[in-house]
């Protein structure tokens, strides 16, 4: 039908739009702009030409880690080892 639905409360609206601009031209392929956390959920495609085809898509988007603590364990001395650790949340 030309248009994409984005359910409910969503804050889609200004994030996803039709990859090509005339789905009719057997590409109704979407793009999801600046991906959030609460963007994971079921995606459905549904294209109707002379029957309906539907296909269901998972998208799961985990968070971003928070920026890694580094530091060095021992001694450093050339020609010795080190330790290197590096932690995030």
């Amino acid at each position: 039908d030309h248009h994409v639905n984005y359910g409910s409360g969503s804050g889609l609206r200004d994030r996803v739009a039709f990859v090509q601009n005339d789905p009719s031209q057997y590409d109704a392929s979407i793009r999801l702009a600046d991906l959030q956390v609460s963007d994971t959920g079921t995606y459905q495609c549904r294209v109707k030409k002379n029957t309906v085809a539907v296909h269901e898509v998972i998208v799961t988007v985990e968070e971003k880690p928070d920026t890694p603590q580094c530091w060095a364990e021992g001694e450093v001395v050339e020609g010795s080892s080190v330790v290197l650790r590096c932690y995030s949340r």
